[in-house]
Parts: C-alpha cells; sequence; structure tokens
C-alpha cells in the first residue's frame, strides 16, 4: 500500500517562498506520476502541480512562474518549490501518486495527511 507524507508547511509572508516536501513509500516510485493538490477551507481540493514518469509537469494557472514540481527517485520524495507567496495560497497541501490517461492526472486513492501553508499580508 502506497503511504505518502507531506512535510515543509508553516507561515510566512508574501512574497516568501516555502519548499514542500513528500515521502512517497510502497510503490515502485520511479514508475509513478506525481501530483501536489491544495484545499482551501470550504472547498474541494484543487489540482496545483503534476509531474510524469518522463519528467514533464503541469501547472494551475494561478501558480505558474511561481510553483515547481520535481522528484528525486533516489530517495522516493516528491518536492513542490514555492516562490513569491500570496496570501490566496493559503491552503492546506497535498501530494499524490497518480496516472495519466492522455493528458488527464488521476490521483490514487491514498492521500497523505497534509501541510498547512499560511501566508499573511
Amino acid at each position: 500500500q502506497v503511504q505518502l507524507a507531506e512535510s515543509g508547511g508553516g507561515l510566512v509572508q508574501a512574497g516568501e517562498s516555502l519548499n514542500l516536501t513528500c515521502g512517497v513509500s510502497g510503490s515502485i516510485f520511479a514508475s509513478i506520476a506525481a501530483g501536489w493538490y491544495r484545499q482551501f477551507p470550504g472547498k474541494p481540493r484543487e489540482l496545483v502541480a503534476t509531474l510524469n514518469r518522463l519528467g514533464g509537469t503541469t501547472y494551475a494557472d494561478s501558480v505558474k512562474g511561481r510553483f515547481t514540481i520535481s522528484r528525486n527517485n533516489a530517495d522516493n520524495m516528491v518536492y513542490l518549490q514555492m516562490k513569491s507567496l500570496k496570501p490566496e495560497d493559503t491552503a492546506v497541501y497535498y501530494c499524490t501518486s497518480g496516472t495519466f490517461v492522455g493528458t488527464n492526472y488521476y490521483p490514487n486513492s491514498h492521500w497523505g495527511q497534509g501541510t498547512q501553508v499560511t501566508v499573511s499580508s
């Protein structure tokens, strides 16, 4: 069973940066796609960034140019580098493993506990 554990969230001021980390266990990491979601209070989770097995990435329009997703297959880690943070980035962030069907990303059913990111103005 795949397990995911996010870390690296915290409280920062607008314009600052945070780096989120996700440890993935229980799968052949190099063969899976990965993604980061975020959830605002009272809202469904939204997809922020994806990374396929070949290193291709996609980003939500709201974070393009500011966020970078990457992975380290040797350590089974997925990262989300966040720069120029805005108060509207405040959310709980989750990493996922998943698959692509065409250009659509489908997360697997297991989720980590998430990590809170709070950006003050």
